[in-house]
């Protein structure tokens, strides 16, 4: 059975490792954006780069005969997500995404819940505070002018200088982060404030659970919405689907 997987994400990454060693019964392409310029790729084939929009990926899908896709982009990943529904819709093709639950308040948080960047900078006033910002690099034009605020900038790759806000500085680090590990950068660094996306997850809960220890506030930006497609919540639940898919197909191929 042909296979697309949209990566990118941590579920993604887990799927890759429960696909590489099914190779008799799944013949997987994973397809990454190309935004992270050091990826970590899996032992499948892998093609990088847009597809060109939603009717370049139904081209993509029927030229090679996929039977079923996987979107486990990232949740804020929504253009590429509704280019993945109407495409399979289009060309006939099963598509399942990979959607991590979100996170959500609990005693003892500082949430001033916001529905984008652009309401996420207004957020911060214009008083001077330390913010630490882990929106991606994707995202920070809202903030360029938002404020003399003193930015802590974290990003897996280092951002174009033309978007950080005057003063800004950046840290390159890669996930997971623990607990202990953010605790000690909130406090060594006096973080007022976290401005950071609704990502769910674990590999960077760890920071919500160090505001909350500290009592530091957290905008924290609202999940867009997305295109309606069937969703499990893992990358176990994604494999348990395509076995299924596969079984299903077997079976009809026995009977023909």
């Amino acid at each position: 059975m042909r296979v697309l997987v949209l990566g990118g994400t941590t579920e993604a990454r887990t799927l890759y490792g429960l696909l590489e060693g099914q190779t008799a019964r799944f013949e997987v392409t994973v397809s990454l954006a190309g935004a992270t310029r050091a990826p970590v790729l899996p032992a499948l084939e892998v093609r990088i780069g847009g597809f060109g929009g939603v009717e370049g990926l139904r081209e993509w899908l029927l030229a090679h005969r996929i039977d079923a896709v996987v979107d486990a982009t990232h949740p804020f990943a929504v253009r590429m997500s509704g280019n993945a529904v109407q495409a399979c819709a289009r060309a006939g093709v099963s598509l399942l995404r990979v959607e991590r639950p979100g996170w959500t308040p609990v005693a003892g948080d500082r949430w001033t819940i916001v529905p984008d960047m652009a309401a996420a900078a207004r957020a911060l006033g214009t008083a001077p505070r330390r913010v630490l910002l882990t929106v991606g690099r994707k995202d920070l034009l809202p903030f360029r002018d938002a404020g003399r605020h003193d930015w802590l900038l974290r990003s897996v790759d280092r951002p174009d200088a033309s978007l950080l806000p005057p003063g800004a500085r950046v840290v390159q680090a890669r996930g997971p982060f623990d607990e202990a590990t953010e605790e000690t950068l909130l406090r060594t660094e006096r973080i007022g404030v976290i401005v950071t996306k609704n990502s769910g997850g674990t590999a960077t809960a760890g920071k919500l659970a160090a505001a909350r220890r500290l009592g530091v506030e957290v905008i924290m930006v609202a999940r867009p919405p997305v295109a309606p497609a069937a969703v499990v919540p893992d990358a176990p639940a994604a494999m348990a689907w395509l076995e299924r898919l596969y079984a299903h197909g077997a079976s009809t191929r026995r009977e023909v």
